[in-house]
């Protein structure tokens, strides 16, 4: 067995350290076996005979010499109150007391559903992005990370900022429901200062290439922080957000989206790759260095037929006139195009700056999308916290109201009871205030859309709102997302395939709306797309939840038991795997172990679940069983209620009076209502 080194000089290695409760053993020894193949050495210690002044000083002088300290993170951790992996935990975080805030060192992992905020662990750790490998299991996105952390070339990145990619699936999972559907929506930023420096350039790139179909077509890679603080990267990403958002208003150019593009940070693929993977013909590269009272922008653009570089500009501007400068550059930008670039169009006004002219607020709002894009309980907490400050700065700013009340709403999927009718509160309020000061914004609409959906049930007022939406931001691909998905909750899911699939032609790599994708061809009963975008979704988010479930659901209507077994268990272990593999087991021969599940499933997740657990009755043609657990999910308030008019398991009982009636009671049309697709 691989242990940790008996004795080293002490002088910084590439070596990485794995802490863990000794509970966690076995999944430690999965997460050491991916990283030692890649040929990553890793300070494992297999031992239970710990003790002694030796062995207790070669753990100190390992964790003060490793390149990454990678703590494991379960319900075992939380459970030990003593235990050496705590004294192991106290060390590293006393050595980053003495490292640069450049220096990534921390890198925790969960290898369960402990939920970070409450878990057992140093403060210091919830500084730092968390990792999920359920089970230990470790894709190689995650090896690939970790070769780039410990690396000594490897630019200075805080640990504040350590991320890892989206093929990791740090994609936000509900804490509720197996199929729930997110209607998360990504602030745009109001910045235009790079614009210019796109469009001149692809002005002269259009000339050169007036027959492609890609010649209007670009992805705005994420711009390098070369600030020298890491802690600033949430500007320079916002700056390269802001770009994004800007040209996604002119219609007639096709942008990447934001997800897809961000995929590619540090990337050492060529540009050809990337823009053959993006299906684009043009790359914006850039930095951004932000140093007291300046901004200093890099750019060049990019050819990927060839990787010639197009043009390439640097600009030093003030960073307190940045508003005035993004309005002249604007109003420049909008002439030039309209001759040029897309003839007749113009770019679109912008709601997103504080109208005070605040860069405090606006700052403040930028960092709450900074943790909003982390997709996790606490990026949401945190940036509640930014959003209320940016309101409370300028309460006039109709961004950041909006902003809180999507967060607020987020954060519910990971609530229940009060605290989840309160969040629920909080998101009406501020949506109230968003609209108030702004009618016309389309993120305010979203917000308030993705709150009468979830919160309050009300389908043809959540219709409503997401239509302005788009009608507002006809670009937007969140916009065409959240309508599809509203539209589906009336069983309208041809026009929801249509709509993703729009979203999805500017963002590709975007595995939330493939995750829905497949959602909708389930529901048309189009087994094989369904699974082929289920499938897409595992590629790009290896340790999401909910992707094996929703593997099982199909093969249950293939009538496949033992695949349908098969991908239940390899969701990862919770609420979610035990639902699955119990509608698995339902369709099998082991009628005893059908029995048994139920039972389990009904003891444990009864409150958190009942909609799904109307659906394993469905399973076992129960109708009344089936029909009394979907009463509990209505008075649960149970969010997976917008499944009903999709889900064949439900609609298995769409003759009896019964299903007419419950859908009449939960405001939703009964199946021979339905109304032609829109």
């Amino acid at each position: 067995m691989q242990g940790k080194s008996p004795s080293r000089a002490s002088a910084p290695t590439a070596a990485v350290f794995l802490s863990y409760a000794s509970e966690d053993a076995q999944a430690a020894q999965r997460i050491c076996a991916a990283l030692q193949a890649a040929g990553i050495e890793v300070w494992f210690d297999q031992s239970e005979l710990r003790g002694g002044d030796a062995w207790d000083q070669k753990i100190r002088r390992e964790i003060h010499d490793c390149a990454l300290f990678i703590p494991v993170i379960s319900a075992h951790s939380d459970a030990r109150r003593e235990g050496y992996f705590r004294r192991e935990w106290r060390l590293a975080v006393e050595r980053t007391g003495d490292m640069s805030e450049r220096a990534p060192f921390l890198l925790p992992v969960v290898i369960d559903e402990t939920v970070e905020s409450r878990a057992d662990v140093p403060e210091r750790f919830r500084a730092v992005q968390w990792t999920r490998l359920p089970g230990g299991e470790t894709p190689a996105a995650f090896v690939e990370r970790v070769k780039r952390l410990r690396s000594p070339e490897s630019p200075g990145v805080s640990e504040a900022a350590l991320s890892v990619s989206g093929a990791l699936g740090r994609g936000a999972q509900p804490a509720r429901g197996l199929r729930q559907r997110t209607l998360t929506v990504y602030a745009v930023s109001a910045a235009l200062l790079l614009v210019v420096l796109a469009y001149f350039g692809l002005e002269r790139a259009e000339r050169a290439k007036p027959g492609s179909q890609l010649a209007a077509s670009i992805a705005v890679l994420p711009l390098a922080n070369e600030s020298g603080d890491a802690s600033q990267q949430y500007f320079s990403d916002g700056i390269s957000e802001d770009l994004i958002g800007a040209l996604s208003h002119l219609p007639g150019l096709k942008v990447i989206g934001r997800t897809s593009a961000f995929q590619f940070r540090d990337s050492k693929e060529d540009s050809r790759s990337i823009g053959a993977k993006l299906g684009v013909a043009h790359l914006l590269e850039g930095s951004v260095r932000r140093a007291g009272d300046m901004v200093r922008v890099s750019a060049e653009l990019i050819d990927t037929s060839d990787g010639s570089t197009q043009w390439s500009e640097r600009y030093d501007r003030p960073y307190k006139d940045l508003f005035a400068l993004q309005h002249q550059i604007t109003q420049a930008v909008a002439g030039e195009l309209k001759v040029k670039l897309l003839a007749g169009e113009q770019a679109d006004a912008r709601s997103d700056r504080p109208p005070s002219g605040s860069l405090e607020a606006y700052n403040a709002w930028q960092q709450g999308n900074f943790y909003h894009l982390r997709l996790s309980e606490a990026g949401f907490r945190k940036a509640i916290a930014y959003y209320i400050q940016a309101t409370q700065i300028d309460p006039g700013y109709a961004g950041a109201w909006s902003s809180l009340s999507i967060e607020w709403v987020n954060l519910s999927n990971y609530l229940s009871g009060a605290a989840a009718q309160d969040a629920y509160a909080k998101a009406r309020a501020a949506a109230d205030r968003a609209l108030a000061l702004a009618p016309n914004l389309a993120q305010a609409h979203r917000a308030r859309a993705a709150l009468l959906l979830n919160g309050d049930f009300d389908w043809r007022g959540a219709e409503s709102e997401a239509r302005r939406s788009l009608e507002l931001a006809p670009n937007d691909g969140s916009a065409k997302v959240q309508l599809g998905v509203v539209l589906a909750t009336f069983g309208e899911n041809g026009r929801c395939v249509e709509l993703i699939q729009q979203a999805i032609a500017n963002d590709p790599l975007r595995a939330d709306w493939y995750r829905d994708l497949a959602d909708a061809f389930y529901a048309l009963d189009r087994l094989d797309e369904a699974e082929r975008a289920i499938r897409r979704v595992i590629e790009l988010q290896p340790a999401g939840q909910t992707n094996y479930q929703m593997l099982t659901a199909i093969e249950i209507e293939r009538g496949d038991a033992d695949a349908a077994l098969t991908a239940a268990q390899h969701e990862p272990p919770g609420p979610l795997h035990d639902l699955a593999v119990a509608a698995a087991l339902q369709i099998g021969k082991d009628q005893r172990a059908a029995d048994a599940a139920v039972k389990t499933v009904v003891g444990k997740y009864a409150d958190d679940y009942p909609y799904s657990i109307a659906g394993i009755f469905s399973l076992r043609n129960d109708a009344n069983a089936t029909f009394e657990w979907l009463e509990r999910a209505w008075t649960n308030r149970d969010t997976e209620i917008t499944y009903l008019l999709s889900d064949p398991l439900t609609l298995k009982f769409k003759d009896d009076p019964r299903f007419a009636a419950f859908c009449h009671k939960v405001g939703l049309p009964a199946p021979g209502e339905l109304r032609q697709q829109t």
